[in-house]
């Protein structure tokens, strides 16, 4: 990040984790006369559309009592992490638990499996039925694989292989951006 997404990050973190989130990214970008403000949010469980509305209004509410936008116009975007975003630290790999991810790492060739379990130091994945640890240190970068025809997770609380059908839960297992914006003018 750089200082102002920086300075942003340091004012949203606190009222976010307040909410149960953790804020995963900040992006500052202009948009003609304005600018566009990409707050993205994660927690356990996923991230619902009622999470992301919450978190929408209490960004809002801190970015009007702060200078930190300044005067210029801007929209705000509060969304999910997203499954196209790289697996970085523990949470995420706990996170993805059951998830198909593909790992390149700083040296050999590239690992797909299906992350099992995620520790402090390292992250056990079953690749083609053979259990494989793989320390954090060694992973240059990991991507979740979009499955189509996903097997059941465990934790699915219908039991079936997806949420398509699930009238109440509010979430998407292709891992879709759950997306709420509003329109700043100072």
């Amino acid at each position: 990040m750089n200082a102002p997404q920086d300075r942003i990050a340091d004012e949203l973190a606190g009222p976010l984790l307040e909410l149960g989130l953790d804020l995963e990214a900040v992006e500052l970008t202009p948009a003609g006369k304005r600018r566009v403000l990409r707050v993205a949010v994660d927690q356990d469980g996923g991230v619902t559309l009622d999470d992301v509305a919450e978190a929408t209004r209490r960004v809002d509410e801190v970015l009007e009592a702060s200078d930190v936008m300044g005067q210029h116009p801007y929209t705000l975007e509060v969304t999910s992490r997203g499954v196209d975003r790289p697996l970085t630290l523990e949470r995420h790999w706990r996170r993805n638990v059951d998830r198909l991810v593909r790992v390149t790492l700083h040296e050999g060739d590239p690992v797909t499996g299906r992350v099992v379990a995620a520790g402090p130091d390292s992250v056990d994945l079953d690749v083609d039925g053979t259990p494989t640890t793989l320390a954090y240190a060694d992973v240059a970068r990991a991507l979740v694989q979009v499955e189509l025809n996903r097997r059941a997770r465990p934790t699915d609380p219908e039991g079936d292989e997806n949420d398509e059908n699930d009238e109440n839960d509010g979430t998407d297992d292709e891992g879709d951006d759950v997306v709420a914006s509003s329109e700043e003018d100072d």
